[in-house]
């Protein structure tokens, strides 16, 4: 009788998805590793640290708080009757202490007693407010305007939708073409391999990549706008829902890549991003959606696939400026270093993802139609 919880409800995936997330903050940068005599858990008796600060604090406890949110909220939707919260906090105790454990082993990062106490505070907090919602009823409404708006089988499109605008905050050559990797993958790989001759097997370019020409560009735009919304139209019920889903991602896409450029140049820059190609492809993104508001939502999906391999093909055929180059200096060596861990991924690896799950969904249709 569980399974069918599981599939219904987004926090799952979620759930996950800040796990990872949070595996990655933890451990990064990744290098260096070593074994330095100590034993992993002797953090737990060490002194309490000298200094500290509010911002320490704040992130420890507020980095771990959502984990707790969507855990006590899945295990909730899981096993309501259960000790909710108690296992949430077991559970974010584990992964935790598991961290500050293996920081011993990177001479970059320092374990800590308190940030395990905060992290789990935070943590415990996160599922006291899920718990809360559901005493006053907040979840149930919550149920019941999901029923009625999307069908029964929508969490990991929601999942995905949910992940989309922290995506957005990790700045990006094209605004909204999310998923430039190909790049910098192949100066990665070549750093790995250099002085190996693995190196001579590595398809490098030999044609130095250029940047997108104002009409590629637009489409870019056009279909990093269009793909999320087509991704909804797939899940929800009438076209009325799909015209008010659509707006409410575009206004959510754009405040997200204002807050982008607000923390990356300063408040005063929150909106230089917007460009004449910007409003071309808003404007070709909106008549695109306004004529598949009633479209099937197989069509939406198909129509969603062919436009996402056609912007990764053309972003990952196109390279970045060097100012962008300075950009990302200023989130992966500045004050962004631990936002940077948690944010870059998601923009990386959003497209990637949604082509999974649409080609997943897709093929299973398949399947059932033929049966």
């Amino acid at each position: 009788m569980r399974t069918p919880h599981l599939r219904k409800t987004a926090a799952w995936p979620l759930v996950w998805i800040y796990a990872i997330l949070i595996v990655y903050a933890s451990l990064y940068p990744f290098d260096s590793w070593r074994i330095q005599g100590i034993a992993p858990w002797a953090f737990l008796t060490a002194p309490l640290p000298r200094y500290w600060t509010g911002f320490d604090v704040l992130a420890n406890v507020v980095g771990y708080a959502p984990f707790g949110f969507l855990l006590a909220l899945a295990l909730h939707r899981t096993r309501p009757h259960g000790p909710v919260i108690g296992l949430t906090t077991l559970v974010a105790a584990t992964l935790s202490l598991t961290m500050e454990s293996l920081q011993m082993f990177l001479p970059v990062r320092v374990p800590s007693n308190v940030d395990a106490a905060l992290n789990i505070s935070g943590a415990f907090a996160g599922a006291v407010t899920a718990r809360a919602l559901e005493w006053v009823g907040v979840l149930d409404r919550w149920s019941r305007f999901r029923d009625r708006w999307f069908v029964p089988d929508a969490s990991g499109a929601m999942a995905l939708l949910a992940v989309w605008p922290l995506a957005l905050l990790f700045p990006v050559p094209v605004t909204f073409g999310l998923g430039q990797v190909l790049e910098r993958v192949e100066v990665a790989l070549a750093h790995v391999l250099e002085d190996s001759l693995l190196l001579e097997w590595l398809p490098l370019r030999e044609v130095e990549l250029q940047p997108l020409l104002p009409v590629s560009e637009i489409l870019c735009v056009a279909i990093g706008l269009l793909l999320p919304c087509l991704l909804a139209f797939g899940v929800l019920r009438e076209w009325r829902q799909r015209i008010m889903a659509a707006v409410c991602l575009v206004l959510v896409g754009f405040m997200a890549s204002a807050l982008s450029a607000a923390l990356t140049y300063g408040p005063a820059h929150a909106w230089d991003w917007i460009s004449t190609e910007v409003l071309v492809g808003l404007a070709l993104a909106i008549v695109i959606m306004a004529a598949l508001s009633f479209s099937a939502a197989r069509v939406c999906w198909v129509l969603a696939l062919a436009a996402l391999v056609w912007q990764i093909s053309l972003l990952n055929n196109a390279s970045a400026d060097a100012y962008f180059a300075l950009t990302l200096q200023t989130w992966e060596q500045g004050r962004f270093i631990r936002f940077h861990g948690l944010i870059q991924w998601l923009g990386w690896l959003w497209p990637y993802a949604l082509l999974l799950y649409l080609v997943s969904r897709l093929s299973s249709a398949d399947r059932s139609n033929d049966q």
